[in-house]
């Protein structure tokens, strides 16, 4: 590929801020962080920002993309893949691991590499594992690139559902009922961990949920009414993370809300509703990304209920030692008591997303959102803070 009309980099004083926005990645949510990615680029200001696209395929070559946020959009049902908008086949991209050289260098095969110049701060949209779960963040971290969004600490918290709701716990926060079962556990004894599971639903009742412990995006996640469907269930989990997490079913509303850092501190969104799919048994996948089940924003809570879920929120966000951004999603019970499910360190971004409706709703569109992400995290320095 040609590499010429590349901006490059000259004094980082005398040019504009470049922003390279990775996307992608080796988790079973590679397409939907492409079409997060898409929106994300639609939206940043060119006037103020040189950004330079790197997708990372699902095999986990970074790679140089076409600047080309339309091709990045579900069609037909079907979610994009990086290696469509690959400029090379071959050719990687290559982040600097010296704190004081910030230079991204593109190569291919039998070719000299060439610099392309400095990146400033990385947008990453991953989610899941390789990405979302602190790995990219230990990346960016080690090269002294600062990066939208939480560290190394809060995305692995907040990708690992179990160590999530214990370390909630541990701030007074309330979760429901779950059980984890670790891949040892299956791997040593089959039934001793299958039975773990049917006492759970004897304490709890029946539907249980079986979701991966570290997956987002309702990938991997089943509903079991009874326990015919507990293995298939099983499985289908564990295809996304060996070790799986159980939850018992919480009656009540599923109530968002968006926590965005501001140089005084996080704030909370006005809240979102999430009301019950027509077509779907719960917010699965195929809810949320295919067939675009609407939210309600601002949720029709009482103003007390609005500055509750908001306050705990932002508690989440800081139990976490979260940066950035979040979105904390809560049941509201029968008896009117908030539960946390969980955080997204790195929510869904697409246009239909709920975290950007709920800024949008408070007075915050797309675009200022992203340019208040990246002002946020050129304000940060990496390392210890």
């Amino acid at each position: 590929m040609s590499t010429e009309n590349l901006p490059q980099s000259p004094d980082r004083a005398s040019r504009k801020p470049r922003v390279a926005v990775v996307f992608g990645g080796r988790s079973s949510e590679h397409g939907i962080s492409m079409v997060t990615a898409g929106a994300i680029l639609r939206a940043i200001d060119r006037t103020k920002y040189d950004v330079l696209p790197i997708g990372i395929t699902q095999s986990g070559r970074w790679v140089l993309t076409a600047d080309e946020p339309e091709r990045m959009a579900i069609t037909e049902r079907r979610t994009p893949h990086v290696e469509e908008l690959a400029e090379s086949s071959e050719g990687g991209v290559v982040l600097p691991v010296d704190p004081a050289n910030r230079e991204v260098v593109y190569s291919e095969p039998g070719s000299v590499p060439k610099a392309l110049g400095e990146i400033d701060v990385v947008f990453p949209v991953l989610h899941g594992p390789y990405g979302e779960d602190g790995t990219l963040q230990g990346l960016l971290e080690l090269s002294g690139v600062p990066y939208v969004g939480s560290g190394v600490l809060a995305s692995a918290v907040g990708q690992d559902k179990e160590y999530m709701k214990r370390v909630f716990t541990s701030f007074g926060l309330k979760v429901g009922p779950y059980v984890v079962i670790r891949p040892r556990e299956w791997e040593q004894d089959e039934s001793a961990a299958r039975k773990k599971i049917i006492d759970f639903a004897g304490d709890h009742g029946w539907p249980l949920f079986v979701k991966p412990a570290r997956a987002g995006s309702s990938i991997g996640i089943t509903k079991v009414d009874d326990l015919s469907g507990l293995d298939e269930a099983i499985a289908e989990a564990q295809r996304h993370d060996p070790k799986i997490l159980v939850e018992a079913a919480l009656r009540g509303r599923e109530i968002e809300c968006g926590v965005l850092e501001f140089e005084d501190g996080p704030r909370a969104s006005v809240p979102a509703e999430i009301p019950p799919p027509d077509a779907h048994a719960y917010y699965d996948f195929e809810a949320k990304y295919i067939d675009s089940t609407p939210g309600i924003v601002p949720a029709p809570l009482t103003p007390q209920e609005t500055a509750e879920v908001q306050r705990l929120a932002v508690d989440a966000f800081e139990a976490a030692s979260c940066e950035g951004l979040v979105r904390a999603d809560f049941f509201l019970t029968e008896d009117g008591e908030f539960v946390i499910n969980e955080i997204n360190t790195m929510p869904g971004f697409t246009p239909i997303s709920m975290y950007p409706q709920m800024w949008q709703a408070s007075g915050i569109s797309y675009p200022d959102l992203v340019d208040m992400l990246i002002q946020a995290a050129l304000r940060r320095s990496t390392g210890l803070r």
